[in-house]
């Protein structure tokens, strides 16, 4: 085969591939070069979710006219001179490849004025070729405006997403950029929209704040530590408020965004035996640390950086965050306001001499003595009964007598019979039990339960040991799957529930699919869902913590949603609704459970593949005691 020099165009689609994925790397590298350029204020327009139109401006040190052609060649920066350099990166940017990949993917507009020119350049660029470059009036800084995205390169147009994730996509790149740098004022506009603004006070909880709303700004405590050359500042969540992914976790090193598995480790260690199990804390932590101690030129996207000693790196965080949770994670208060007070109702004091009988009526029951009351219509006096427990009695044919316990939670199942009135008669119970449909199964006997997990049950010549949180888990999973549409419960005051800005577009484009297992979600904007109903099997459910892990799983699987989706979706629900191992089970209940399972003889597994029961044979059991 002949080898042959590869054409420059085809040279420049082929590098643009490996820096611009989507709009969002657009964004993001133009964000990065405006930071770099010393700018205190930024604004990023998108429209289209980004493909048909981006503009990012910055009143930052601009371009000088001469220089822009030579901005976009490739591997043309201002940023690195030397080979020393690398050792000491302090920029975000250092390689020269993104504009060069950003132009020759698109239509680029470039507007600048750098300081000593009395007037700015216009400099168009389409597809990497120069189309012109003129004079025009425009104020101090740079404004990019990148339109038509891929549009010489249909391949790669095909594989993005709709308008609505890329648009997510580069709002989570614009949470970032204002999350690492507090002290640039970044206004964000989405399809003619303000999304946010930050106030670019150096403040890093006011750009929480803007970022992501009170809510989740007001659940995290404040960090401030120095452990020798690294210091740790920013805000983790309080243990009550941890979430149940990591999707909330940022890090940032010297300004930079990045994938720390040093720093997550230390953050969860720091949390441990503070926080319940399966959930892990959300931060905004910044490490800075001197320069020539991190390599950031590891990964191509530069969200990966190595440290010249990691220990150092974790015990600065870990020790940070144990500070911060010793000092500053305080038990909740309840607090009353005075118009708390103002609302309990007022008792008026009255003296016993104002405690005077009424006038005399018909109807009026009059003091007499202690115990005594005389009714001036009647001839006796009438004494008051004495309070006595009533003796409840079993409803079947043959009513026997039982020993009241009022630790014994059966007896709110029993309904009282009374002799005197015949059988048809008798009122309901309040809390009399369903009626349960009547089932073809074996008789059985409920021996009881062990370890407040395990049910023993007799039948016939076996003794069967059942799991009764494996087995409810089943039968809650196989009656959600029978169902094509499960019923919601709606809640009278809805739940807000703030996301990442991944997990956010993986939740709202599922919002009619997760409709039919009993969810009904709305999209509340900035990263918010609304939460209005779920499904009626949960009961006193943590809403917040499920909806964030079928958000992470949405975010993970990125495919149509399938069977499998749902199945994992009524297995999470079917664990949460399902009862505990070690909770209180009664004899009433365990009868009524045995009962049901035992009607469906297919249950054998749970969800998870764990045996629901485990038999175990009379011989077999005779045969320990050597009785065989």
């Amino acid at each position: 085969m002949k080898i042959k020099q590869m054409p420059k165009h085809m040279a420049s689609l082929i590098a643009a591939g490996e820096v611009v994925e989507r709009p969002a790397s657009v964004v993001k590298e133009l964000c990065e070069n405006s930071v770099d350029a010393g700018a205190t204020s930024l604004s990023v327009e998108i429209k289209g979710g980004g493909k048909t139109y981006i503009r990012i401006s910055d009143n930052g040190s601009g371009i000088l006219k001469e220089d822009l052609p030579l901005a976009f060649k490739p591997h043309a920066t201002s940023k690195v001179e030397t080979e020393k350099d690398l050792e000491s990166i302090v920029t975000l940017g250092f390689r020269g490849e993104a504009l060069s990949s950003i132009c020759a993917v698109s239509e680029t507009e470039v507007l600048t004025l750098s300081d000593g020119e009395e007037i700015g350049s216009l400099y168009k660029i389409v597809g990497g070729e120069e189309i012109s470059l003129e004079s025009a009036g425009c104020p101090k800084g740079t404004t990019i405006i990148v339109r038509n995205l891929f549009f010489n390169t249909p391949a790669r147009m095909k594989f993005l997403k709709s308008d609505t994730s890329e648009g997510n996509y580069v709002s989570a790149v614009v949470d970032r950029i204002a999350l690492s740098h507090p002290e640039i004022s970044i206004r964000f506009i989405r399809e003619g929209k303000q999304i946010f603004t930050t106030a670019g006070d150096g403040n890093l909880y006011n750009a929480i704040y803007a970022v992501f709303g009170a809510d989740f700004a007001k659940s995290l405590m404040k960090v401030d530590y120095k452990l020798g050359s690294v210091r740790v500042h920013g805000f983790i969540s309080k243990p009550l408020n941890c979430r149940a992914n990591r999707s909330m976790q940022y890090f940032f090193v010297s300004g930079r965004q990045v994938k720390s598995l040093t720093a997550m480790t230390a953050l969860e260690n720091a949390y441990k035996n503070s926080v319940m199990v399966g959930k892990v804390p959300a931060c905004v932590l910044h490490i800075e640390l001197p320069a020539e101690l991190v390599d950031v030129n590891v990964h191509p996207a530069k969200t990966e950086v190595r440290f010249a000693n990691d220990k150092a790196v974790f015990d600065a965080v870990y020790y940070a965050c144990k500070n911060s949770l010793v000092s500053e994670d305080t038990p909740k208060e309840i607090k009353l306001t005075l118009d708390d007070v103002a609302r309990k109702p007022k008792v008026e004091q009255q003296s016993f001499e104002e405690l005077k009988p009424a006038p005399k009526t018909d109807n009026f029951w009059q003091k007499t003595s202690v115990g005594q009351f005389k009714n001036e219509a009647a001839a006796e006096p009438f004494t008051m009964p004495k309070v006595s427990t009533p003796e409840p009695k079993y409803t079947s044919a043959k009513a026997k007598k039982i020993d009241i316990n009022f630790d014994d939670e059966d007896l709110i199942f029993q309904e009282q019979k009374a002799p005197e009135k015949p059988v048809a008669e008798q009122e309901k119970p309040v809390f009399a039990a369903k009626k349960e449909p009547e089932t073809k199964s074996e008789p059985f006997k409920v021996v009881g339960e062990v370890f407040k997990t395990y049910i023993i049950v007799e039948q016939w010549n076996e003794v069967i040991f059942i799991d009764k949180h494996a087995a409810h888990e089943r039968m809650i999973f196989e009656q959600l799957k029978e169902q094509e549409h499960n019923q919601a419960q709606m809640l009278l005051t809805p739940v807000n529930v703030t996301l990442a800005k991944e997990d956010y577009d993986a939740l709202i484009s599922n919002a009619d699919n997760l409709e039919k297992s009993g969810f009904i979600i709305e999209d509340f904007g900035s990263g918010t869902a609304r939460v209005r109903g779920y499904p009626l099997v949960l009961e006193n459910t943590d809403i917040e913590s499920i909806i964030e892990e079928t958000a992470g799983y949405l975010r993970e699987n990125r495919r149509e949603f399938s069977t499998e989706t749902l199945d994992w979706l009524y297995h999470n629900i079917a664990c949460r609704a399902a009862v505990k191992a070690g909770n209180y089970t009664s004899k009433f209940e365990m009868e009524r459970f045995v009962e049901a399972l035992l009607s469906k003889p297919y249950i054998r597994y749970c969800p998870h593949g764990r045996p629901v029961a485990v038999v175990m044979s009379k011989y077999e059991f005779e045969k320990q005691f050597g009785r065989v």
